[in-house]
């Protein structure tokens, strides 16, 4: 009497190298990857008891607290940033928004001139960021 072997059955194909690939490409990416322009410089937003959620998209640009401007994250004069933005007001579907990070040590009279400047250059939309206070 013959016996009937039963046929072999292949193992079964495991994803845990794929899952290894993944998360590592994730790990990566959270690494590498930046949401913002950051500052060539340090930028302490000052508090704010007021505000709302900033829009997403548009340019931002940074001040020191001695003054020194960057546009989305490289380091800029006043004349340069002015000539950079000024293409942008006159865009198809409209100037960009402008965010303004700029440190809380700066004074007044740094900032609004630099507002009316951009303001004078045609972007209508520009924003201060701030960061909101606990209390």
């Amino acid at each position: 009497m013959r016996l009937r072997r039963s046929p072999r059955r292949r193992a079964p194909e495991t994803i845990v190298a794929l899952i290894d690939v993944v998360f590592f490409l994730l790990v990566f990416f959270m690494l590498v990857g930046r949401l913002d322009a950051t500052a060539p410089f340090e930028v302490t937003p000052p508090l704010a008891t007021v505000g709302t959620d900033l829009p997403a998209g548009g340019v931002t640009v940074s001040v020191s607290e001695t003054g020194a401007l960057a546009l989305d994250g490289r380091p800029v004069s006043r004349a340069a940033l002015l000539a950079a933005l000024r293409p942008r007001a006159d865009a198809a579907d409209g100037p960009p928004l402008v965010r303004i990070n700029a440190h809380a040590a700066v004074a007044l009279r740094v900032l609004l001139p630099l507002v009316t400047a951009l303001e004078g250059i045609g972007m209508t939309t520009v924003v201060l960021v701030v960061t909101p206070n606990a209390a």
